[in-house]
This record gives structure tokens, sequence and C-alpha cells, in this order.
């Protein structure tokens, strides 16, 4: 414990040691055969993926959103106007299944989020809009997400925001590429 509560004087040639540092140190000494340098990333990118979750998960409760809510009424504001989809073009969106999305759209529905209407162009097809509530809902929790996003991102400069989201933009690419 320190005394008189004295600032810590830190060596800027110290390397700051976090959580993974000292996982991969126990890994390192317990199985030194084998090659464990990619918990360094991984796991600093599975910790920070739990933190970002909590963040998300704060923000969608505080505009009584929960998290599928929030990815589907998105979803359609990013759309632009006015703001609808077929509710074939949402579950590719968001990557559920028809039967998923119908009860989701159902759900959203009955909350007033939005509504269906016949697709002028397909007199078998219905377009999912998204209504004035949920749009004044989803900016509001959008505008909160970012707010405690930023916050997360707060101990780095934006370069290496920049640097950071390429080489991310980089290790996800061969993933979100169609097959």
């Amino acid at each position: 414990m320190r005394q008189h509560d004295e600032p810590d004087e830190k060596d800027p040639d110290e390397k700051e040691v976090d959580e993974v540092d000292r996982l991969v140190a126990a890994w390192r000494q317990e199985r030194p055969d084998l090659d464990v340098e990619p918990l360094q990333v991984l796991s600093r990118v599975s910790r920070l993926s739990r933190h970002l979750e909590r963040a998300r998960r704060a923000a969608f409760a505080e505009h009584d959103l929960e998290p599928w809510e929030f990815d589907v009424l998105t979803t359609l504001r990013r759309a632009g106007e006015p703001y609808e989809l077929s509710p074939g073009a949402l579950l590719r969106a968001t990557l559920v299944t028809s039967g998923t999305m119908t009860n989701r759209i159902d759900r959203l529905a009955a909350a007033g989020l939005v509504r269906r209407r016949p697709d002028p162009e397909d007199r078998r097809g219905v377009l999912v809009s998204l209504t004035d509530a949920g749009r004044t809902r989803v900016d509001a929790a959008f505008a909160d997400l970012l707010r405690r996003e930023h916050d997360l991102l707060a101990g780095l400069p934006p370069e290496s925001r920049q640097t950071l989201a390429s080489l991310l933009r980089t290790l996800l690419t061969p993933f979100d590429s169609p097959s």
C-alpha cells in the first residue's frame, strides 16, 4: 500500500502489463512447447468484445431496447428515406432465419416501432417501415451508444484508432467476404 497517496510515477520505458500479459506469461511457463502469440491479439479482442457488449447492452437498455431490436431498427434507419425494407432484405442484413425475422417484426410492430404495408411493386409482398416512434428511439439509442464507444476508445489517440481500424479490417475481411 502506498503511503500519503503519492501518485505512481511511471517509467516511460516501462510497458503496461494487463491481464492478457499475465495469461500469456503463465502459458509460456506451463507450455513452452506452444506458440501462444495469437493470445496477444485475440485474447485482447475477446476481452474488449465483452466490454463493448456491456456498453451496448447498457445503451440499449437506457432506451428500452433489446440488442436484436436495435439491430432491426438500425438496419431500417440506415436504409434512408422512407426507412423501409422487405422482410427478406432485413433477414439478409441481420443474418437470422425468416421465422425469427417474422417474430421480430411482429414484436416491433406490436411495440409501435415498425409497421407493415403492402409492397406496391409486389402484390404478395410487404414492406417493413420504421415509425416515427421507432426512428426517435433508435436515433437516441445510437447517439448514446456512440458516446459509450467513444469512451471505450478514449485511451487511443486518433491516429492509433485509424491504425487499429485498418488492422482489424485486414483481419476481418476474409470472414466478411461472400463465399
